[in-house]
């Protein structure tokens, strides 16, 4: 089984969707089975809340139900558990070298370090109120990753 954790600052608007849109992604491919995926925060100001409205709202649109989604924040556990943490941007990864003290650095990945945008951010649609942009980026990089495993074997 194939563990993945998405990461991001608060763990309400691009970790969930990324979480979802993931899910999504290999289930529509019929391999569910062989994923463990979940989604967390670096910070501590949205735990227990729900996923964003705006994102709340694209993820029913498509199907998807995030009802029961609410934020929570990674711990070192989660390092160990996890085959891949995927963060949203720098800051991410600060936060998370800030936290861990480079721990678990090996596993940890950029979402987009998988496509042609190596080094990119997904920006925050908090701030960018882009939420089109952040899916499309989101895809980008879920669809890189998953040939990744695949060009890997791992799949």
């Amino acid at each position: 089984m194939i563990k993945v954790l998405f990461v991001c600052h608060g763990n309400i608007c691009r970790s969930p969707m990324a979480e979802f849109l993931f899910k999504k992604m290999v289930a529509d491919k019929g391999q569910s089975k062989l994923f463990e995926i979940a989604s967390a925060a670096t910070s501590q100001e949205e735990i227990g809340n729900g996923v964003y409205p705006p994102v709340y709202k694209m993820l029913t649109n498509m199907g998807i139900d995030p009802k029961a989604k609410k934020a929570r924040q990674i711990t070192k556990k989660d390092l160990d558990y996890y085959d891949f943490i995927i963060v949203m941007d720098n800051n991410n990864l600060r936060n998370l070298d800030l936290m861990f003290n480079g721990y678990g650095e090996e596993k940890v990945h950029k979402c987009l370090d998988f496509s042609s945008r190596m080094g990119c951010d997904i920006a925050d649609p908090w701030y960018t109120r882009d939420f089109e942009a952040t899916y499309n980026d989101l895809m980008e990089g879920l669809e890189a990753f998953y040939n990744t495993l695949v060009e890997n074997g791992m799949i």
